[in-house]
């Protein structure tokens, strides 16, 4: 269970990690359809903050998926190195997965997008903006995800079971 959620904090900074790197590296208005509409309208003219940033950008994005790639193999791997059956790797990824979208709603969707200023930092041309003050804006895109949770903990428990 240690191990479980060492993995779910991993995960979790992981995704800030992204979130980061995506508003200060990259033009937001080609990842921005997680947030509020009228944010997204107001990203379609931004620009990288330097010349390199879109790369350095692509870099830490492509860098933080493989880590999240590799955080659910290394999870998978210790099952399978201390013989986890199909249902304790089950609740192991649901946990992993349900904590990682906890920490987006409350975290990131909560905190970061609608109570601080951390975009209008990285996009001034946002502030002001009606959307940061809407928790739930992309309530029935998270709803989606949230359903789909399960399925996900039971194609990578069943994967894991194979080995």
């Amino acid at each position: 269970m240690k191990l479980t959620l060492l993995l779910t904090a991993l995960m979790c900074a992981d995704l800030f990690a992204m979130v980061w790197a995506a508003s200060a590296f990259y033009p937001l208005p080609q990842i921005a359809s997680f947030l509020p509409q009228d944010v997204q309208e107001r990203l379609k003219d931004h620009r990288p903050p330097f010349r390199g940033a879109r790369t350095i950008g692509w870099l830490l994005l492509i860098l933080t998926a493989v880590i999240y790639v590799g955080i659910i193999i290394w999870g998978g791997w210790d099952g399978v190195r201390r013989g986890f059956t199909f249902d304790q790797f089950f609740a192991r990824f649901l946990i992993i997965l349900y904590g990682v979208k906890a920490f987006d709603i409350i975290a990131l969707d909560w905190f970061l997008i609608t109570k601080t200023h951390f975009l209008q930092h990285y996009a001034p041309e946002t502030e002001g903006c009606a959307g940061f003050r809407d928790f739930g804006y992309n309530r029935a895109q998270q709803l989606r995800r949230i359903v789909m949770l399960p399925f996900a903990a039971l194609l990578t428990a069943w994967i894991c079971t194979r080995f």
